[in-house]
C-alpha cells in the first residue's frame, strides 16, 4: 500500500479504534470502518509504530491489536512540560557559566590578596598600606594563560557533554576534558546521556538479526531486562517501525518475523548476538562523576575562598588597608554564601543519587535473576527456588549488594508476570516453573527453522496479507507443526551464560555516534 493511500485510511481506523476503546481485531476495525481487511491491517501495523500499543492473543487464537483508549502516539510530551524543560536547561546552563566564573574569579582575587597581604606584612607597610601600594610592590597581579588553558581547554568544543572519568578515560591522548566541565560536574553531577531511539533499538535490531529474523517477546526480555508488559509493548513498536509481522502458535504465543531486516548485499546477515541483560549491569552512578583528584582541586579551590573571605576581615584587610561596607559585601558576604552553596549542591543530590543507586540495584538483581529463570527454562523447564535465587544473586553480586527480601521480590515479580507455577514444598520451600519462556523461545525457535529468512532471497514471500482466513491457518500450520514443542527444538542454543557478570556504563549507547559526528564536524 502506499503512503498516500496509507495516511487517508488512517484517521478512519483511529477513530474506528476510539469507538471500540482502543482494543479490537483486524475484522472488528473492518467492520467498524468499512475498509478492505488488507488496508485496516496495514494501518493497524503502521499505528503500533506510532501510538502506544502492542499485541495480544483472543481466546480464539486471533490477534488483538491492544492500544492505549486515549491513542497516545509515541514518544509525545505535554507543551508545558517541554516549555518548562527548556526553560529549565537555559536557566542551568546560565547558573554553570556563573558558577564557574565565581570560582575561578574569587579564587584568583584571594590569591592575589593574600600575597598581597602577606608581602605588605612582611616589609611592613602597614601603616603606608593600601592595596594599590601592596601590588605595587608585587610588580602587579597577572593571569597566567597555562592556567586558563586548564580551565577553559579551547579544543573542546562548547556543549560537548561530559560524562565522567570513567568516559574520560576511553577519550584519545590529547583529548583533554576542561576543568570548567569538572566544575559543573562536582555541583550538578557529570552530563547524562540522552540515547534516542535509533541508538536505544540498534542492539535489539542486532538481536533479531542473530536470531534469523524472528524473536518474541521473552526474547526481547532476556535483552532489555524489562517486564513482561513492557517488551510487548516495544514489540508492539518494533512490529510497526520495522515492517514487522506477528503469527499466534497453537500454543497461543505471538511470534515476530522481520524479513525486511534479514535483506543483506553480501548474503551474511547474522551479525554477533548482543550479550543478555544480565551481562549488561548497571554500575552504581557516582556523585560528581570526577577522579579524586579533580574533586579534591574543585573542592580545594571553593575550600580556600571559603576560608579566605572568611577571615579576610581579620588578615587581609587590615594589612591593605580596605574597608567599607562594599568591600565587606564583595570580598566577605558574596564569597562565603557561594561557597557554602557550591559545598551545598552535592550534599543536596546526594539523596537522589542514593535513591537511583538503590533502583539500579534492585533492576540488577533482576537482571540476574531472569538470568537464572532463563537458563532453567531453557533446560528442561527446571524449577527455581526461593532459596537459590538467592544464593545465585549473592554469590555474583557480592555481600551487602542485595538483600533476601529484594531477590524473594524480584523472583515474585516475574513469576507474576508470566503467571508461574508455584508450589510450596512440606518444608515451606517456594518454587517457581516458567514453562512461558521455554514456550516462548520453542515457538521462536520452530518459526526460524520453517521460515529460514537468513536463507531467503529478497523476492521469497513469506507473509501476506492478502491470505485468507483458510490460507492463513493453513499457513500457520505448517510452520508450526507436532515439532513445535517437541524433540526437534533445540532450546539449548539458547542457554545462556550466567557464570559471570558484566557491567555497561550509560555512555555506551551514545559515546561512538557522538564522536563520529565530532571528527565530521
Amino acid at each position: 500500500m502506499s503512503t498516500l493511500a496509507l495516511a487517508e485510511h488512517q484517521s478512519q481506523i483511529l477513530s474506528s479504534l476510539r469507538r471500540l476503546e482502543g482494543r479490537g481485531t483486524v475484522g472488528d476495525v473492518v467492520a467498524e470502518s468499512g475498509l478492505a481487511a488488507d488496508e485496516v491491517r496495514a494501518g493497524l501495523k503502521a499505528l503500533l509504530g506510532s501510538h502506544l500499543g502492542h499485541l495480544a492473543v483472543a481466546d480464539s487464537g486471533e490477534l488483538v491489536y491492544s492500544f492505549d483508549p486515549k491513542l497516545i502516539e509515541r514518544g509525545t510530551e505535554p507543551l508545558i512540560a517541554r516549555m518548562r524543560a527548556s526553560a529549565g536547561k537555559a536557566l542551568q546552563s546560565g547558573f554553570k557559566a556563573w558558577i564557574v566564573i565565581m570560582l575561578v574569579v574569587y579564587f584568583v582575587v584571594f590569591v592575589a590578596l593574600l600575597i598581597a597581604a602577606l608581602l605588605a606584612n612582611q616589609r611592613g607597610n602597614d601603616s603606608r598600606g593600601g592595596l594599590g601600594r601592596g601590588r605595587g610592590h608585587r610588580g602587579g597581579f597577572h593571569f597566567n594563560p597555562l592556567m586558563w588553558y586548564w580551565i577553559w581547554t579551547p579544543r573542546w568544543r562548547i556543549g560537548r557533554p561530559y560524562y565522567g572519568h570513567r568516559w574520560e578515560r576511553t577519550l584519545g591522548k590529547d583529548d583533554k576534558v576542561p576543568f570548567y566541565k569538572k566544575v559543573f560536574a562536582f555541583v550538578f553531577g557529570p552530563d547524562r546521556p540522552q540515547p534516542t531511539q535509533n541508538q536505544l533499538d540498534r542492539s535489539t535490531l542486532r538481536l533479531i538479526r542473530a536470531r534469523k529474523g524472528v524473536l518474541t517477546t521473552a526474547e526481547l526480555v532476556e535483552h532489555t531486562g524489562a517486564t513482561f508488559e513492557a517488551a510487548e509493548e516495544d514489540m508492539g513498536r518494533l512490529l510497526g517501525s520495522y515492517d514487522g509481522e506477528a503469527a499466534v502458535s497453537p500454543n497461543a504465543r505471538v511470534v515476530y518475523a522481520f524479513p525486511g531486516l534479514m535483506a543483506s548485499v553480501d548474503g551474511t546477515s547474522a551479525p554477533r548476538e548482543p550479550s543478555p541483560t544480565w551481562l549488561r549491569l548497571e554500575p552504581q552512578r557516582e556523585l560528581t562523576g570526577n577522579a579524586p583528584g579533580a574533586n579534591a582541586a574543585v573542592a580545594g579551590m571553593n575550600a580556600f575562598t571559603l576560608v579566605a573571605s572568611a577571615t579576610a576581615p581579620w588578615f587581609i584587610f587590615p594589612r591593605l588597608g580596605i574597608q567599607g561596607p562594599a568591600a565587606f559585601v564583595g570580598l566577605v558576604l558574596v564569597p562565603i554564601v557561594f561557597s557554602a552553596l557550591f559545598f551545598a549542591g552535592p550534599l543536596v543530590r546526594m539523596a537522589g543519587v542514593k535513591l537511583e543507586n538503590r533502583r539500579r540495584k534492585r533492576r540488577n538483581v533482576r537482571r540476574l535473576l531472569l538470568g537464572l529463570v532463563y537458563s532453567r527454562s531453557l533446560d528442561g523447564v527446571r524449577p527455581v527456588s526461593e532459596a537459590e535465587a538467592w544464593d545465585f544473586v549473592r554469590a555474583r553480586l557480592g555481600e551487602g549488594q542485595a538483600t533476601e527480601e529484594q531477590v524473594r521480590k524480584g523472583l515474585r515479580a516475574i513469576a507474576t508476570e508470566v503467571d508461574a507455577d508455584v508450589s510450596v514444598g512440606d518444608d515451606g520451600a517456594v518454587t517457581y516453573t516458567f514453562e512461558r519462556v521455554h514456550d516462548d523461545f520453542a515457538a521462536s525457535d520452530s518459526m526460524r527453522r520453517k521460515l529460514r529468512l537468513d536463507q531467503r532471497s529478497l523476492g521469497d514471500i513469506v507473509f501476506s496479507t492478502d491470505d485468507s482466513s483458510a490460507e492463513a491457518d493453513a499457513r500457520d500450520l505448517e510452520l508450526f507443526d507436532r515439532s513445535l514443542l517437541g524433540d526437534d527444538a533445540k532450546l539449548d542454543r539458547y542457554l545462556p551464560m550466567i557464570d559471570r557478570v558484566e557491567y555497561e556504563d550509560d555512555f555506551e549507547l551514545v559515546a561512538f555516534d557522538e564522536e563520529l559526528a565530532r571528527s565530521t564536524r
